[in-house]
């Protein structure tokens, strides 16, 4: 699963240029579009709720979070009239890191207002990663696939991009294989996330 991902070709792209690329590419009738997250531990900087959670203010940046809603019904109204359909897989190790457990109450409101993600515990896919971890991707149809790149402090910095149909195709199955065996994300959310203390954090 993912065997050909390291070795396919692609361009690395500025964190401006993927954003605009990817802009581009998602208005072009994609039909769907899969995301991917494995990593437990970034920075958002610039999020308003991201960087009260850094603060230590985790009321507030819940708050912040459920202020997002509106957004993120609107994104998924744009994704209806463009016929794109989203979904997502996020993969959770445990312990559950701080940054994880702020991430899934940004990700419950977007449930809330729609949005398709699933979650999937890492210890499940640990024989697929016996020598790397699952790729944190971006999948626009059977067109695109952009891998996230962050810097050595978890700051987003890009991303590299795919266009090679059969590696894409290939993503695209292993996504779906997994997305498969993910767990509904309310009761992952309700059993694992809701009864754990707000986690202990200042000035990330």
């Amino acid at each position: 699963m993912f065997d050909s991902f390291p070795s396919g070709a692609s361009e690395r792209l500025d964190r401006p240029t993927y954003h605009a690329d990817l802009g581009r590419v998602y208005r072009s009738g994609i039909g769907f579009l899969n995301k991917l997250e494995r990593g437990q531990h970034f920075k958002e900087r610039g999020f308003p709720s991201w960087e009260a959670f850094a603060d230590g203010d985790w009321e507030r940046a819940l708050r912040l979070a459920d202020e997002r809603r509106e957004d993120y019904a609107e994104e998924l109204r744009q994704a209806s009239r463009l016929g794109v359909v989203h979904r997502r897989l996020r993969v959770v190790e445990f312990p559950v890191t701080p940054y994880v457990q702020w991430e899934l109450f940004v990700l419950r409101a977007r449930v809330e207002v729609g949005d398709d993600i699933r979650i999937i515990d890492a210890r499940k896919i640990s024989s697929i990663e016996r020598t790397r971890p699952v790729p944190e991707v971006v999948v626009l149809g059977d067109v695109v696939m952009y891998e996230v790149v962050y810097d050595e402090d978890g700051n987003a910095a890009g991303a590299n991009r795919y266009t090679n149909g059969p590696l894409i195709r290939e993503t695209n199955s292993a996504f779906d294989a997994l997305y498969e065996h993910g767990e509904g994300f309310h009761d992952f959310f309700d059993r694992e996330i809701v009864t754990l203390a707000p986690p202990r954090v200042s000035g990330i």
